[in-house]
């Protein structure tokens, strides 16, 4: 039987604060502490954490979307001798338009016990404080850039639930021109810089949003949260 203190060996995965660092975990910091290897989106980031935490770790690796094929096999064959491996991504939890998807799956192809350890996370905190329905809704993340983003719109649009998009300080504007011609003038809320010193939360139809955006200097991440088109109907149909 293991002690309470005591890490069985396996795959954990990490949250990690998505700005204010007293967002972490006990048991997070815990993890961290004991971990045989620790993989991380950006060896960077996450050395700026653990040098807050004052936590020196066993043995550091990236781990990100361009060599999650080399690494994820030489993570497996240390999972299989019994090592414990936490996964990070720069901020927030891993798999939540981070990766990790990969390693996991592997993890449980190959009866590795997976152990979430649960945290910051963007999506859930923009949704706790959303005026927008929650109880149903599409997390969509990051659209596509280029190809196939007017056609995932399109179908976006179709959704009764509400729908969350991440979205970057360089297209922010160019997404809220794009749901204002695919999905309408919704009711809408736009979350930057979630729990950092700067966070602003806008609320209104995306037009107004828009608007109050382009008057801004923009910078940071960016969360949207836009009602579905049921929601809408019956809101535009209730003006007339």
């Amino acid at each position: 039987m293991l002690k309470l203190s005591e890490l069985a060996g396996g795959l954990y995965i990490v949250a990690t604060p998505i700005g204010n660092l007293e967002d972490i975990t006990y048991r997070a910091l815990r993890v961290l502490n004991q971990a045989d290897i620790l993989a991380c989106e950006d060896t960077r980031q996450t050395k700026k954490l653990l040098t807050h935490f004052k936590i020196t770790p066993k043995k550091l690796l990236s781990y990100h979307n361009f060599n999650e094929n080399k690494q994820g096999q030489h993570l497996l064959s240390e999972l299989k001798s019994g090592k414990i491996v936490a996964l990070v991504s720069d901020a927030g939890t891993p798999c939540v338009s981070d990766p990790g998807f990969f390693l996991v799956r592997l993890a449980h192809q190959h009866s590795i016990p997976v152990y979430p350890i649960p945290g910051a996370s963007a999506l859930t905190a923009a949704m706790s404080i959303s005026p927008i329905p929650m109880n149903r809704f599409h997390f969509e993340g990051f659209l596509p850039h280029k190809k196939g983003r007017q056609t995932r719109l399109k179908s976006l649009a179709e959704l009764e639930d509400s729908i969350v998009f991440y979205e970057s300080p360089f297209r922010v504007l160019k997404l809220c021109d794009e749901l204002l011609t695919y999905f309408g003038d919704r009711q809408a809320m736009i979350c930057r810089e979630l729990s950092k010193l700067h966070e602003e939360h806008f609320i209104g139809q995306l037009s107004s949003l828009k608007q109050q955006l382009s008057e801004k200097n923009i910078r940071g991440e960016f969360v949207l949260l836009v009602e579905g088109k049921h929601s809408f109907l019956k809101t535009s149909s209730s003006h007339h």
